[in-house]
């Protein structure tokens, strides 16, 4: 899930609208709700987002602190205009990327996979043989060297739990990532389903379900034991 800061309506309506397009769910907010949100919504739901895009409004330098005060999720900075003091001024006060409207939504979702891929790369700089690849924009995952075109639900589902891998996620932050925080229209159990397609997809090419699932726990990538999902 994308959260949007803006003071613009048409500016959040416009990219929540591209965003759908691309099967990512998004939510936009002005300034003084999300400070009020940020603050004081449960960490469980916060891990539900893939990045904080920051647009247009006074005082904005303050908020990828605050930010970082809740949530490990790329901050991007969207700029109106192309000003260097404006992006040196982002990257200081902590956003881990900077871009210029308009951005297209797919160099944006690039650009926050950019920044996951260099955490993930942080936490685990070893690199291993490995049957999954996992991409975080857009393409579809590679297993052991074949392409394996899914469903934007699955991909989401697998790239949340590729991106929290050795943790278990749970029915409900899954659902969150996939379908966003304020969407009460669609019961949350229909994760089950999804992911019950993506694991028995994974299973026939792999020939092991690297999806270890706990009734009432959760979901986690990679069972002891098996090999790990690498990230590109």
């Amino acid at each position: 899930m994308i959260v949007l800061v803006d003071e613009r309506d048409i500016v959040k309506q416009g990219y929540a609208a591209g965003f759908k397009k691309e099967g990512v769910s998004t939510i936009g907010l002005d300034p003084d709700d999300f400070m009020g949100w940020v603050t004081t919504v449960p960490s469980e739901e916060l891990e539900a987002v893939d990045a904080f895009l920051l647009g247009t409004f006074e005082h904005r330098q303050k908020f990828p602190n605050l930010i970082r005060g809740r949530s490990n999720a790329p901050v991007i900075a969207m700029n109106d205009t192309g000003g260097l003091e404006q992006t040196l001024d982002m990257f200081a006060a902590g956003a881990d990327d900077v871009v210029r409207k308009p951005a297209h939504v797919r160099e944006i979702l690039a650009r926050v996979a950019a920044v996951v891929r260099r955490s993930l790369a942080a936490e685990d700089p070893e690199e291993l043989h490995r049957d999954l690849i996992v991409y975080f924009d857009g393409r579809s995952p590679v297993v052991k060297g074949v392409e394996l075109p899914l469903p934007r639900r699955e991909q989401r589902i697998l790239e949340h739990l590729a991106k929290n891998q050795g943790r278990r996620i749970t029915k409900k932050q899954l659902f969150d990532a996939v379908y966003g925080l304020f969407d009460d229209k669609i019961d949350e159990c229909v994760i089950e389903a999804h992911t019950s397609k993506l694991r028995k997809k994974l299973r026939n090419q792999l020939g092991y379900d690297p999806i270890d699932a706990k009734r009432y726990l959760g979901y986690r990538l990679a069972p002891t034991g098996q090999p790990d999902a690498s990230y590109q």
